[in-house]
């Protein structure tokens, strides 16, 4: 049987019964917020630069590399290793390929062992009260294999998801304060 879009299961072409080792459909995805006192415009110039999401995400996301010259907007991208405890596979790369100001931004990657692991991540702006700026960014993984599945469901969700919400707090010092930037990647990775 072979998952359908909605995850439920389905004959394989080759009719055979029982479930395949490939299960393919999404995992549930990992979403974080938080709520940042600057224009929304200002919060998307920051973050349509790929180049700045090292100074945020460097407590977890390490040694970047940018996949081209421009860092800016749509076809930007960068190259990454994740720090996850007892994983051999850890780098990452992700591609900007929908750029909406000042609202969305979609970055679509790979990671994991071979790169199996496609991922998509969401950025979404929404102008708040008194001039704020809501940022909800949902990151959503399509395992590859049951092993990968598997990593998933032995922490991955939370470790990503706790990572994530430190990641936003420290996007909203960044833009508030200026306060506890990391260092911005350039195409030498330095």
């Amino acid at each position: 049987m072979q998952p359908r879009a909605n995850g439920r299961m389905r004959p394989r072409a080759n009719g055979r019964a029982g479930r395949s080792l490939h299960w393919r459909s999404p995992v549930d995805p990992v979403t974080v917020s938080t709520v940042i006192t600057a224009p929304r415009e200002r919060v998307f110039d920051y973050l349509q630069d790929i180049a700045n999401h090292s100074e945020f995400t460097d407590h977890y996301l390490v040694d970047w590399h940018l996949t081209r010259i421009d860092s800016v907007g749509r076809g930007a991208g960068a190259r990454f290793r994740v720090k996850v405890p007892c994983n051999r596979f850890s780098w990452a790369d992700v591609t900007f390929v929908e750029v909406e100001r000042p609202h969305r931004i979609v970055e679509v990657g790979r990671t994991g062992k071979n790169n199996r692991i496609r991922t998509v991540g969401v950025y979404e702006l929404a102008r708040g009260i008194s001039g704020t700026t809501r940022v909800r960014f949902t990151l959503q993984t399509q395992p590859h294999t049951l092993s990968d599945r598997l990593m998933e469901a032995l922490g991955a969700r939370s470790w990503t998801r706790r990572k994530g919400k430190r990641a936003m707090r420290r996007l909203r010092t960044i833009i508030e304060r200026g306060e506890g930037r990391g260092q911005r990647v350039t195409v030498a990775g330095g």
